[in-house]
């Protein structure tokens, strides 16, 4: 049996697996397409006050874990000092044996701080010591960790209206080899139920340069900001969607739904889903005309929690898998986009396990030369946290 952590083959359970990783994987960069660094933090190269604020400021998926072991929210998002907020991690990291981020989180402690022991509640002092101390070193910085960890691309999460300010400075800074650039999440765009739709419209509206008075103004709008983005280096979208949906409809009718959210009214489900239809077609058919890859999150059922979405706000771990029958919608929607404009190179992400064979054999009926691997499984590891004990 080999020793946690103490035995660098510790995860690899077969000598293909070693020799693979080794002499292959080990030492190669990390290319991030899809993070949600912050570029400002980037830019200002943040030093970190504590491990409290690395591991647990905005880690929701930490946050889920605290709340399933019992912890008061003060200690996960309130108000309480950050070693006591920490000591309530150590105690429920304890309880994890087994979890992925029971050995991330120690591997992070090993690769980083060079701690060799377990984190508990007996040793979150020792822990929380040498980490500050560390910490409290420049190499520790944000883009100190960053060049730690190898990584020669970052591609962070960015909507249509924003002035990608930190990444234009980013870019003209010389003393950061690294390369940073925007991703396009136009979420806020796809949202036509939310509440602040009409306002992000005037946002939108404002950034590209230009009236928006139609569900067409809208689109033009949008493919300015696309080719903005791709002037920036840009060369991947990225999608929250609940669900892939393939619901046609007219231009007339989609500029009708248009014009009733811009107006404060309320839609039909249906004719939400119209327009979520048009909206990622037309986002499509744009990522082909600049060359850009797709990338579709998907089966993810959001803010659960009424209570706790009211008090503090989206992704602060009360979403879930969405179970259903997504293979005839998802194959719908890939045909339809490639009938009209041709399909972009399509990276498919679903939070539910149970779709990895699903996703396969769709994508595999829409393959196509010359692009080996055109359509790609992004297999994703959310929502591993659970409690072992």
């Amino acid at each position: 049996m080999k020793n946690f952590m103490n035995d660098k083959d510790f995860l690899l359970s077969t000598q293909t697996g070693e020799k693979l990783f080794h002499n292959f994987a080990e030492n190669l960069p990390i290319v991030d397409y899809h993070c949600h660094i912050s570029p400002k933090e980037i830019f200002e190269d943040k030093s970190f006050s504590s491990i409290t604020e690395v591991w647990l400021g905005g880690d929701h998926y930490k946050w889920r874990l605290m709340r399933a072991n019992g912890v008061d929210e003060r200690y996960i998002t309130g108000d309480a000092p950050a070693r006591e907020k920490f000591q309530k991690w150590a105690e429920t990291l304890e309880r994890c044996v087994g979890n992925p981020v029971y050995e991330w989180s120690h591997l992070e402690l090993k690769r980083f701080f060079g701690y060799e022991g377990n984190l508990n509640a007996k040793t979150a002092e020792e822990v929380w010591e040498l980490a500050n101390k560390k910490l409290a070193s420049h190499e520790f910085s944000c883009r100190n960790l960053i060049r730690r960890s190898n990584v020669r691309l970052i591609c962070t999460t960015d909507d249509p209206a924003d002035s990608l300010e930190w990444h234009k400075r980013i870019a003209d800074d010389d003393s950061f080899d690294v390369q940073v650039v925007p991703a396009m999440r136009p979420d806020k765009a796809l949202g036509i139920e939310k509440e602040g739709f009409g306002s992000y419209v005037a946002q939108l509206s404002k950034s590209a340069g230009m009236s928006i008075e139609s569900f067409a103004d809208f689109k033009q709008a949008l493919s300015k900001r696309f080719d903005f983005f791709a002037e920036m280096g840009c060369k991947a979208s990225d999608h929250a969607l609940d669900y892939v949906v393939d619901i046609p409809a007219t231009e007339v009718e989609l500029e009708q739904i248009f014009a009733a959210r811009c107006a404060g009214q309320i839609v039909s489900e249906e004719d939400i889903l119209k327009y979520k239809t048009a909206f990622m077609k037309f986002a499509a058919s744009e990522y082909v005309r600049l060359g850009w890859a797709m990338q579709l999150h998907f089966g993810c059922k959001r803010d659960n929690n009424l209570t706790m979405f009211k008090k503090l706000g989206p992704d602060t771990g009360y979403d879930c898998i969405r179970n259903g029958q997504m293979a005839s919608d998802l194959s719908d929607f890939l045909n339809d986009v490639n009938e009209t404009s041709g399909l972009p190179k399509t990276i498919l992400y679903s939070l539910d396990p149970n779709d990895t064979t699903m996703i396969d054999t769709v994508m595999q009926c829409f393959q196509q030369a010359p692009v080996a691997g055109k359509l790609q499984n992004g297999a994703a590891w959310w929502f591993n946290d659970y409690l072992s004990q």
